[in-house]
């Protein structure tokens, strides 16, 4: 039987999604919970990785198991483990899956959503979870470049060193910026991106919002095909991978 799961985790402590060596990681804590109620070594299949310090609404995995199982006694057994464990890791849903399906391979798109904080003050209850940046910026300018973004483009200046894609070409479907008090949210859905592309691009719209970029010159950013003509890497914290689409 092959099940799919809906996770969720906070990435301050972790050492991403996956399974590392050397620290804790998102799929770790799961295998290890799933191991502590079926008393098997079961691999767990994740959507995509998540960088170390990046969080995760709706990470999507999968796994088998040689017997059937109710799924609301899953997520409770998977749940009473993580508490054990301490992991700051939650599944919030469980489902019957197709014996084809596979988390990462059968997505069609993915979606995550950047948090900066747009204020003087430091923030206590959003520590680790928002980039602050203390001085204003201008988000109808940061929204007006954010539309050179969309579509199809080779985005080699948005590409993290280390990048193992065999393409730096992608199509973004959406990049809305919307404001909820002082909070800036980045809104990114595509089927599939570059290491640290979404981080770079809100960087880099972070530099038209604070005046050092204008709005067209990531047009000029995206034909120059170079990392180094790009703004700065957004922090982790602000990132969360919220949903997977099917």
């Amino acid at each position: 039987m092959r099940y799919k799961i809906t996770v969720e985790y906070d990435g301050t402590n972790l050492l991403g999604w996956q399974k590392q060596d050397e620290g804790a990681s998102a799929q770790y804590f799961l295998e290890e919970a799933l191991k502590g109620f079926t008393h098997q070594d079961i691999n767990i299949y994740g959507a995509g990785r998540t960088d170390a310090g990046v969080h995760a609404l709706g990470q999507v995995a999968h796994f088998d198991l040689e017997t059937s199982m109710d799924l609301f006694h899953i997520r409770e057994a998977f749940n009473a483990r993580l508490r054990i464990l301490a992991a700051p890791v939650s599944v919030i849903e469980v489902e019957n899956a197709a014996p084809d399906f596979h988390a990462r391979f059968s997505a069609k798109g993915r979606g995550y959503i950047y948090r900066l904080l747009n204020r003087r003050a430091p923030t206590v209850l959003s520590a680790n979870r928002v980039w602050v940046v203390g001085y204003p910026l201008d988000v109808e300018k940061m929204r007006q470049a954010a539309k050179y973004l969309l579509g199809h483009h080779d985005f080699s200046s948005f590409r993290g060193a280390g990048c193992q894609a065999l393409s730096p070409e992608k199509t973004l479907d959406k990049l809305d910026i919307v404001t909820n008090g002082a909070e800036i949210d980045f809104i990114v859905e595509a089927r599939s991106f570059l290491y640290h592309q979404v981080r770079n691009m809100v960087g880099t719209l972070k530099e038209v919002g604070d005046g050092k970029l204008a709005p067209e010159d990531i047009k000029t950013i995206l034909e120059k095909k170079n990392r180094a003509c790009a703004g700065v890497t957004a922090p982790a914290c602000g990132l969360y991978l919220s949903k997977v689409m099917y």
